[in-house]
């Protein structure tokens, strides 16, 4: 089985922007107990402000400006509402 994209899409924002990618991988990410292999960022001026992912060997975290911390992954419907509901600290 490969990875299969399951949704990637760029949100200009006017000044920044939201990505977000995600794909359903063979394996589960090294660290992580889910098969998914997700970031989804907030970039402002050139700037990544927020970031969710699961890098391999990290597991699922998040990165708040220079601070890095775990995240609880549940399930992707909850990975996106929690990552939209922090944006909203970062948006005028």
């Amino acid at each position: 089985m490969k990875a299969t994209l399951l949704l990637k899409e760029r949100t200009d924002l006017g000044g920044a922007f939201v990505e977000i990618v995600i794909w359903h991988v063979p394996r589960r990410v090294v660290g992580s107990r889910h098969s998914y292999k997700y970031s989804l960022a907030l970039v402002r001026e050139g700037v990544c402000v927020l970031r969710y992912d699961n890098e391999s060997g990290k597991g699922d975290h998040r990165h708040i400006g220079e601070r890095e911390e775990p995240y609880r992954f549940t399930d992707l419907d909850t990975l996106i509402r929690d990552f939209r509901s922090t944006i909203k600290g970062f948006l005028p």
